[in-house]
Parts: C-alpha cells; sequence; structure tokens
C-alpha cells in the first residue's frame, strides 16, 4: 500500500494516512519497506510462540494477583462469554471470536493497570493477523467458549489460583490449535 493511493482511495491526506500508517506500524500490523510501500506482515509459527509467550506470563500472573475481584469490574468479562456462547450457537465464528478477544482483554483489565492494558490491545491486534490466516475459525475457537466461562466462573467464586492453572492449560491449548491450523494450511499451499 502506498501512502498516496491510500490517501486518494480514502479521501484524506496523505498527513492523514501518514499517521495511520505510523499507529499501525507501532502496533506491529503493518511493516514499511522504503520506496515499497507499506505491507501487513506475514504472520508466521514463530510470531504465534512469541505472543502466547508473552500472554502466559501475563494473563495467569493478572489472575494470580488478584486478591478480591470487584464485581461491577466482572460485567465486561461476563458480558464477553455470552457474546461469545451467543455467537457460536449462530455459528458465528468471526464474533465468537472478537468476543473472544474481549474476554481476555477484560481479564487482563482486572488488574487495573493501564499498561498493562495497552501491552494486552497490542498483542490482541497481533492475534486478529494470526485468526486472519487461520481456515476453519470454528475448530479454533469453538472448544474455547465454555472454557472462557468456566475462568470467569471461577473468578467470580474468588478461585483465583484455580482459575490461573485453568489458563495456563487453556493458553496452551490455544497456542497449540494455533500451530495446528498453520501446519495444515502449510501441507494444503
Amino acid at each position: 500500500m502506498s501512502e498516496t493511493w491510500v490517501a486518494a482511495e480514502s479521501g484524506v491526506s496523505r498527513n492523514t494516512v501518514r499517521e495511520a500508517f505510523r499507529l499501525l506500524e507501532h502496533d506491529g500490523l503493518l511493516v514499511h519497506e522504503p520506496n515499497r510501500g507499506a505491507f501487513v506482515p506475514q504472520v508466521t509459527p514463530l510470531d504465534v510462540r512469541d505472543i502466547y509467550r508473552v500472554r502466559r506470563v501475563l494473563e495467569p500472573a493478572v489472575v494470580r494477583g488478584l486478591t478480591e475481584l470487584d464485581v461491577s469490574r466482572m460485567q465486561a468479562l461476563t458480558a464477553a462469554v455470552d457474546a461469545a456462547r451467543s455467537a457460536a450457537a449462530r455459528q458465528d465464528w468471526p464474533h465468537a471470536g472478537s468476543a473472544n478477544m474481549r474476554f481476555h482483554r477484560s481479564l487482563v483489565a482486572l488488574a487495573g493497570s493501564v499498561r498493562l492494558d495497552a501491552t494486552m490491545r497490542r498483542l490482541m491486534a497481533e492475534l486478529r493477523l494470526v485468526f486472519a490466516v487461520v481456515e476453519h475459525p470454528a475448530e479454533l475457537f469453538g472448544p474455547f467458549v465454555e472454557r472462557n466461562a468456566r475462568i470467569a466462573d471461577l473468578l467470580l467464586s474468588g478461585r483465583f489460583p484455580e482459575a490461573a492453572t485453568a489458563l495456563e492449560t487453556y493458553l496452551a491449548d490455544s497456542e497449540d490449535a494455533i500451530l495446528t491450523a498453520f501446519s495444515r494450511q502449510e501441507l494444503t499451499a
């Protein structure tokens, strides 16, 4: 993509496009190559492993760090569970995937940290690139809808260590599912 082309197609100035490209590049969603333009980065299994390495450090630590729970802060988490269940019932896997991402962002938001929220926002943006290359989203998101609900139930009942352990297993299984999907695509390509 070139700044000139995007500006012309969007009816905005090149400065606006340049700033948008910078923001996308900062979030790892765009790579700029001098004299060539901007490109959506190619996601690799190494990227998946790295994203999940950070998630395995971050998400369970947030849950383990909870000592009490403000039930009002759980509303976004439970709303994401409800949205994922509804989307799954309709076989609407893109929306189930989006609800899943909201669940995990809401989970990290329980820590009440602006910096952790920003880190998680960026991870979720990168993860969207990963999900975009998965051929069968039902296989990817379906098994995790009820697992999100189970983690939310553990949190609501104050069983934070158990929720963190369930989350660690969940993240390992999620990473394996994505890497398996990547392997299948490489075999068919």
